[in-house]
């Protein structure tokens, strides 16, 4: 943040709370009316109108600095630097005119040679609560003990304040609501919505501007690692609800993270230090790591709790987007500090809402760079404001919402990395069989882990392959524990026909959408016929 803004904002005053541990955040939370205690000891809050990102409502400052760098269009949209100064102001001038503020300061980044230090500066306990959780604090063993925090990067969390008339105009955005980010003051503002994911994801757009000039690939991927073998690493990409906290939470294996890493020279790293997964449907039985990671110091978003305080986790009355925030060491198999090898197998995660990709496919190494520039998947309900039903959605780099730079840029970057490791590439279809969402049915959930420890084995890529006529995609012709009759997709329909149709539309809109790209003819050509 400038100096002057630093000016601007106090943190001199005895009400200003500077890194409170979680048992100070959760007891100042619960005397604040901000949250409740639940009967399993996590702190359960709401976020009000908004309980999912505002992507709409994200504008980046540009600078001649940063200008040819950014992949401006419908994810990256512009505000001046007098628009940015303006919205930095009206959160100062809130903050400062609050009885407390809370501060965490701690890292992002759980490799010490290249990590950012992080100050969030907010009015509630529970989003101090939630930053700490999030991010790697001072002072922990993921941390380093004696690491040196600097500051780089600032968030300014005025989320109960909502944009006047006035104030819009000033900053140059109709609504009440406004992420500002500047890549070069390395400052958010957040203003109009007390979503917690926003803290969270502005992080994350800010590794994937910063991290490359390091030499560091950023991923929206989880990653874990198997416990008999340190170099047989994985990495899971795939938007919100794909899969990636799931599929990583392996009691077999060690969760080295579940949603932000960066590739360097010498691996894969956590992002963060801690989780933010889905809760809805959440059971012991399927998810049983997760479920029991929900306890004192984790925060429960949007969840409805029973007259005991149990937390109902099939009620999606408030959202379908619940959520739950826990350290990544409440999952007992996890590798601390979050630091791994070069991954073995890299996965990409798609919820299919049409039906018709395959469970699981193995990629030529065209075909990964041409399904991860295109990034296919769906908006899962409650993710974003005003998602109720799956919607398909190319998402570039299974990312794009957190991507300032050129997909191409973050593609090559996975190329060059697979080449050199000569990682193997996966397509993995979470969504839907037998038909599209609305007719057909998810994929189930014990099939998939059945086909990712194939995978994460060896055993699947020795297995003999059929090409699928429309995508191209080598689909497997056994994996241990799984039907056969379900790893061919148009077996899966009752009408083949209509499955053929299906499949055509999603060829042309991949089609469609590969137009938005620069992509040699190889590539392209990878991609499928309709």
């Amino acid at each position: 943040m400038s100096i002057g803004a630093l000016e601007r904002l106090d943190l001199s005053t005895s009400r200003t709370l500077k890194n409170l541990s979680p048992a100070e955040l959760i007891e100042l939370a619960i005397k604040r009316g901000e949250g409740t205690l639940a009967a399993n000891g996590a702190l359960v809050c709401t976020t009000g109108k908004y309980t999912g990102r505002c992507p709409k409502d994200k504008l980046l400052e540009d600078t001649a600095g940063i200008h040819d760098k950014i992949w401006w269009g419908n994810v990256n949209r512009p505000m001046t630097t007098e628009q940015f100064a303006a919205a930095e102001q009206i959160a100062v001038d809130y903050l400062n005119k609050q009885d407390e503020k809370f501060v965490f300061e701690g890292f992002a980044g759980a490799d010490p040679t290249h990590r950012l230090g992080v100050r969030v500066v907010c009015e509630q306990a529970w989003h101090a609560l939630f930053a700490s959780t999030l991010f790697i604090k001072q002072g922990s063993k993921a941390a380093g003990e004696n690491a040196t925090w600097t500051h780089d990067w600032t968030i300014l969390n005025a989320g109960r304040h909502t944009l006047t008339e006035e104030e819009q105009k000033l900053v140059g955005h109709e609504g009440g609501v406004l992420i500002a980010q500047s890549l070069e003051k390395k400052t958010v503002v957040i203003l109009g919505t007390e979503y917690a994911g926003e803290i969270k994801k502005s992080i994350f757009y800010a590794m994937n501007f910063d991290m490359p000039e390091q030499g560091v690939f950023p991923m929206h991927c989880s990653a874990n690692v198997d416990k008999k073998d340190p170099s047989n690493v994985a990495i899971f990409f795939g938007l919100s609800g794909t899969g990636k906290t799931t599929l990583s939470a392996d009691p077999n294996r060690s969760l080295i993270g579940d949603d932000e890493h960066g590739w360097g020279p010498s691996g894969v790293f956590n992002f963060e230090g801690g989780c933010y997964a889905k809760c809805i449907k959440l059971s012991p039985e399927t998810e049983p790591e997760i479920f029991a990671a929900i306890k004192f110091g984790s925060v429960l978003e949007n969840v409805v709790l029973r007259e005991d305080r149990t937390p109902d986790y099939d009620d999606s009355s408030l959202t379908e987007n619940t959520r739950v925030t826990y350290p990544v060491d409440y999952i007992p198999n996890a590798a601390i500090p979050s630091i791994g090898g070069h991954p073995k197998n890299v996965i990409f995660l798609t919820a299919d809402a049409f039906g018709v990709l395959p469970p699981v496919s193995k990629l030529s190494p065209e075909q990964a760079m041409y399904y991860f520039i295109n990034g296919y998947t769906s908006k899962l309900a409650g993710t974003e404001a005003g998602v109720t039903d799956p919607v398909p959605n190319f998402s570039p780099c299974f990312g794009g919402p957190f991507m300032p730079r050129q997909p191409v840029e973050y593609a090559t970057m996975l190329a060059d990395r697979i080449e050199k490791h000569g990682a193997n590439v996966w397509l993995l279809n979470t969504g839907w069989t037998g038909g599209p969402y609305g007719t057909g049915k998810r994929f189930s959930l014990k099939y998939t882990r059945a086909m990712v420890t194939a995978i994460l084995d060896g055993s699947l890529s020795k297995v003999p392959t059929e090409t699928d006529p429309i995508f191209g995609l080598h689909i497997p012709t056994a994996v241990p524990n799984v039907p056969s009759e379900v790893l061919m997709p148009r077996a899966t329909w009752t009408d083949g026909s209509a499955y053929d149709a299906k499949a055509t539309e999603l060829a042309k809109k991949f089609r469609a959408n590969d137009k938005n790209f620069e992509m040699s003819d190889a590539i392209r050509g990878a991609g499928p016929t309709c």
